[in-house]
Order: structure tokens, then C-alpha cells, then sequence
């Protein structure tokens, strides 16, 4: 249990800023906007089951599949460990 509850190193904190920074470039998504969609998206599913939203990770992937003008869609993929499948 005690797990759960740790404080991320300052360096995984970094390596994690890094990845949103790159991945945000990428797409020309800002970091503050990656953000907002993660926050987002941690509420809405908060109101259907318990997650751990600190360690959820979100990316927005520009190789994603091409649309009918022959340009690649960006993605979004989503890591969200659920904790509990009902809310309580």
C-alpha cells in the first residue's frame, strides 16, 4: 500500500516533463494543453471508477493513420491504472 503513495523522484518528475515537452512538439499541442486534456479526462473517468491519476500517462502520436486527403491523424493514446472498477 505504501506504494501508492510515494513521491516520485525529482528526476522521474523531469523525465516525464521531458516526454510531454517532446511529444507536445511533435504535435504542436502545447505542454499546458497536454495537461488540461489529461485533467480532463482523469475527471471523467473518476466519475465512473476509481483510477490512479498520478501515474496516468497521456500521448498525442503524430503516426497515426492518414485520413482521406492523405495526411497523417494525430492520436491520442491513454495509460490509466484503474484501482477500483466501482466508484466509491
Amino acid at each position: 500500500m505504501k506504494h501508492f503513495f510515494r513521491k516520485k523522484s525529482s528526476c522521474q518528475v523531469a523525465k516525464d516533463r521531458l516526454k510531454i515537452l517532446l511529444i507536445s512538439d511533435r504535435v504542436n499541442c502545447s505542454p499546458e494543453m497536454m495537461e488540461l486534456i489529461k485533467t480532463d479526462i482523469a475527471k471523467v473517468i473518476s466519475k465512473y471508477m476509481k483510477i490512479d491519476s498520478a501515474n496516468m500517462e497521456i500521448q498525442i502520436n503524430a503516426k497515426g493513420s492518414r485520413n482521406g486527403r492523405g495526411m497523417k491523424t494525430p492520436t491520442l493514446y491513454a495509460n490509466i491504472p484503474i484501482l477500483d472498477l466501482h466508484k466509491q
